[in-house]
């Protein structure tokens, strides 16, 4: 009899430790996070998934991220601000610009010539964002913002060195500035996103495409492109982009707080400075491949360089119209983020 209790007590302690054990088990998260780049791409395997990685690790298995590359989850690229924005995915990596004239004010970092790094370029724009534009980023929590590495000019047969060879060329331009920005320097604009670059050059649709030399990785330009045009070491690059890497809001908001403080710890400038650095180091390997098959780079003269600087002039003029219209001060926001640039620059 005292055998069977004893049996029965350790029976009963087991039960209740094994329930409460059940009851606690901590809640894994598990989070969409889609973007538009190949699952080949640097973005897809340096970028994002490492990130992803380090969440998990530190939120001890509790924080996962499924991803989807390549928009897997459905739309258009300039559609993933507003499907991280309204929960359809948790957390997205967005060229927000895409959306022409929706990011105006964050904007002031796509003007022309403004960008010569992306590490410095990246920690500039967070500090700029959160002083004048978080109110265009409403319903996200953002992580992190950064710069690519700049956007040469690449070409699919001619060969482009100053504004006379540029006339007349129809060229991918990443967002409406860029846009303005490659009208000024007389070549035709297109706008498309990246992944339809490929094929646009292939079939003669365009003569070449403003592209990130990490994004022509990803996408096998340096297979159909011939030659490539740059504005050459030390000088601001023609043009960029912004990208972001933002949480739906509710969805950070319902975290518990100690995987709140997992995101956090993984956010912001220092988060941005990664991202920046990261881009930085895709160009050296990026351009190697263009040159081992012996395709052409073009560096831009010092004179020729200031030429295509000042063809563009107009186009932070056109920004700061664009700016006053909607009640914001142009000017007061350009100068800050030469300010930071600089800041970070020097």
């Amino acid at each position: 009899m005292k055998l069977f209790k004893a049996c029965m007590f350790f029976t009963v302690v087991a039960m209740a430790f094994g329930t409460g054990a059940a009851v606690a088990a901590p809640e894994v998260v598990t989070l969409k996070v889609a973007h538009f780049m190949p699952g080949s791409s640097n973005t897809h395997q340096k970028l994002v998934l490492p990130w992803c990685d380090k969440i998990a690790k530190e939120s001890g298995g509790r924080l996962k991220c499924q991803v989807y590359p390549s928009m897997q989850l459905g739309g258009t690229p300039a559609q993933l601000f507003d499907q991280v924005r309204d929960g359809v995915a948790d957390i997205v990596w967005a060229a927000p610009s895409y959306q022409a004239g929706r990011f105006t004010k964050t904007e002031a970092f796509e003007l022309p010539f403004m960008v010569k790094k992306a590490e410095t370029g990246s920690q500039a724009l967070w500090d700029y964002i959160q002083k004048n534009a978080l109110d265009e980023f409403k319903g996200t929590k953002l992580i992190f913002t950064h710069m690519h590495d700049g956007a040469p000019l690449h070409f699919g047969r001619k060969s482009v060195r100053n504004l006379e060879e540029l006339k007349g060329s129809k060229v991918r331009a990443p967002g409406r500035l860029a846009s303005k920005a490659l009208a000024a320097l007389g070549a035709v604009p297109v706008q498309m996103p990246a992944p339809a670059v490929p094929e646009s050059i292939s079939k003669n649709v365009v003569d070449g495409a403003s592209l990130p030399w990490e994004a022509m990785t990803g996408l096998k330009m340096q297979e159909i492109c011939k030659s490539h045009t740059e504005t050459g070491p030390g000088h601001a690059t023609i043009s960029n982009t912004f990208l972001v890497f933002a949480m739906n809001q509710a969805k950070y908001n319902s975290l518990p707080p100690e995987l709140k403080k997992v995101i956090d710890q993984n956010s912001g400038r220092e988060a941005s400075k990664w991202a920046g650095k990261l881009w930085d180091s895709f160009q050296p390997p990026a351009r190697k491949i263009a040159q081992d098959r012996s395709n052409t780079i073009n560096y831009l003269t010092e004179a020729e360089y200031q030429r295509w600087v000042k063809a563009t002039g107009t186009v932070d003029d056109e920004w700061m119209k664009e700016v006053a219209a909607k009640g914001g001060n142009g000017q007061a926001l350009l100068n800050d983020a030469k300010a930071l640039l600089k800041k970070y620059n020097d």
